[in-house]
C-alpha cells in the first residue's frame, strides 16, 4: 500500500502535473524553483485539507466512490501501474495516470465498467478542450495572440506576472480536485491524520523534486509549443485549461483524463495559430498534434493491458 502511494505521488506529480503547471515552469524559469515550489505547494495544501475537513476524511473530492478498496486489499499487482508510470514519464511520454492507476483498481474492485466510463469521459473532454482552443484563439484570442508574437523578447508589464500566477493557482486546484483520486486511491478511504501527514509530507517533498529539476522531460511537450515560454499566452492556456476541468468536475464524480484535456487544449491552440501566424505551418502542426496524440494512445493500450493482464496473472499463477 504505501509503495504504491509513493510511486503513484511521484509518477503523478512528475507526469500530469507538470503538464498542468508546465507553461508556469516554462514563462518563470528566471525564478527560483522553491519560489515556484512554495506557491504551488500551499494550494495543495488548502485543496487537500478542504476536501479532507468537508469530506469526512476524504481527500479526493469523493471521486473514488466507485472505486471500492479491493477484496484482500492493496497488492504488488496495484504497485505496477505507476512504476511504469514512472518509466513511461522518463521517457517524455504523456500518459494519462487516471487510465494507468485506476484502470486495474477497478477491474480488481469489481468495477471493470468504470474503464469505458472514463474512456467516454475523457474523450469528450479532449473534444471540448480542442474544439473551445480553435474557436477561442482563432477569434477572441487573435489580435492577443499576433501581439504576443511580435513582441515575444519585449519587456512584459508587471501586472501579467500577477494574472499568470492567478490563473495558475486556479488550474491547479481544479487539477488536483481532479487527479488527487490517482494518488490517494492507495490508502484507506477515510484517511486518519497520521496518514494525512504522510500523503501530503510525500507529495510536497516529490513536487518539489520535480521544481528543483524544472519539469524534466514531459516539459519538452510544453516548450515545444508556439510562445509557451511567454507569460502572457501562458496565463491564457491556464486559464482556458482550468476552465474546461471546471466544467467536467461539477458535471460528474467519474475520475477523467487531465492529460487528454491537456493535449487537447495545446492542438487546438496549436491549430490556431498555424492559420494566421506567418511562421508557423499547418503541417508541421498536425505532426506535432499526432505525435502527442499517439504517445497518449500508447498509455492507455498500456493501461488496459496492465488493467486485465495483472489480475489474469495473479489469479493464473499466484492465486
Amino acid at each position: 500500500m504505501i509503495v504504491g502511494f509513493l510511486l503513484a505521488a511521484y509518477s503523478v506529480v512528475a507526469n500530469d502535473s507538470i503538464q498542468t503547471l508546465g507553461t508556469f515552469l516554462a514563462s518563470n524559469a528566471q525564478r527560483p524553483w522553491w519560489m515556484l515550489w512554495m506557491f504551488a505547494g500551499s494550494i495543495l495544501l488548502v485543496v487537500i485539507f478542504y476536501s479532507w475537513f468537508v469530506n469526512g476524511g476524504d481527500p479526493a473530492y469523493g471521486r473514488l466512490e466507485k472505486f471500492p478498496v479491493p477484496e484482500g486489499g492493496v497488492s504488488w499487482i496495484h504497485a505496477i501501474p505507476p512504476l511504469a508510470l514512472l518509466i513511461l514519464t522518463r521517457l517524455g511520454v504523456p500518459v494519462s495516470t487516471t487510465f494507468l492507476v485506476l484502470t486495474v483498481f477497478a477491474v480488481t474492485g469489481g468495477e471493470p465498467s468504470n474503464l469505458g466510463k472514463m474512456l467516454t469521459k475523457s474523450a469528450l473532454g479532449y473534444v471540448v478542450a480542442f474544439t473551445a482552443a480553435i474557436i477561442l484563439f482563432s477569434l477572441v484570442f487573435r489580435r492577443l495572440s499576433e501581439y504576443f508574437h511580435r513582441t515575444k523578447g519585449d519587456e512584459i508589464p508587471t501586472y501579467w506576472v500577477f494574472l499568470q500566477w492567478a490563473s495558475t493557482g486556479f488550474l491547479w486546484s481544479q487539477w488536483l480536485i481532479q487527479d488527487l483520486a490517482n494518488i490517494f486511491v492507495y490508502l484507506p478511504r477515510q484517511l486518519s491524520v497520521e496518514w494525512l501527514v504522510f500523503g501530503i509530507a510525500a507529495l510536497l517533498l516529490m513536487q518539489g523534486y520535480i521544481f528543483y529539476r524544472f519539469g524534466g522531460e514531459i516539459q519538452k511537450i510544453v516548450t515545444s509549443k508556439t510562445d509557451t515560454t511567454d507569460i502572457r499566452a501562458a496565463t491564457i492556456i491556464d486559464l482556458i485549461y482550468g476552465i474546461v476541468l471546471l466544467v467536467f468536475k461539477e458535471a460528474s464524480n467519474m475520475p477523467m483524463s487531465t492529460t487528454w484535456v491537456f493535449l487537447g487544449v495545446l492542438a487546438g491552440r496549436e491549430f490556431a495559430l498555424s492559420f494566421y501566424l506567418a511562421d508557423t505551418s499547418t503541417k508541421g502542426t498536425v505532426r506535432k498534434v499526432v505525435s502527442d496524440a499517439l504517445k497518449a494512445l500508447s498509455g492507455l493500450a498500456v493501461s488496459v493491458i496492465l488493467a486485465f493482464g495483472l489480475p489474469w496473472l495473479y489469479n493464473t499463477f499466484f492465486a
